[in-house]
């Protein structure tokens, strides 16, 4: 891996919303800048996507896709479609 290369992370979500924010600063607050976040909603009914839209408006580096109700194999590929990282 190069110094800067693009790292996209791809997040499968559904009815996270107790755990979202923790694993968003997690990730925000790891020592390598140069990343994507890729938060993929599946369709949830709690918070979550209100979480999700709130973080994608303080960071650019945060992607927000809304996706009916498809399952994590099907999330998780559309987050895959979205990715512009070099890993």
């Amino acid at each position: 891996m190069i110094k800067n290369d693009l790292i996209s992370i791809i997040i499968p979500i559904f009815n996270t919303e107790k755990y979202l924010s923790k694993t968003i600063n997690s990730i925000l607050s790891q020592s390598y800048k140069n990343i994507e976040v890729i938060l993929v909603d599946d369709g949830s009914d709690d918070n979550s996507l209100s979480i999700c839209k709130e973080y994608a408006k303080k960071d650019n580096r945060i992607v927000v896709i809304h996706n009916e109700n498809s399952g994590v194999s099907k999330t998780r590929n559309i987050g895959l479609e979205q990715a512009k990282g070099d890993f």
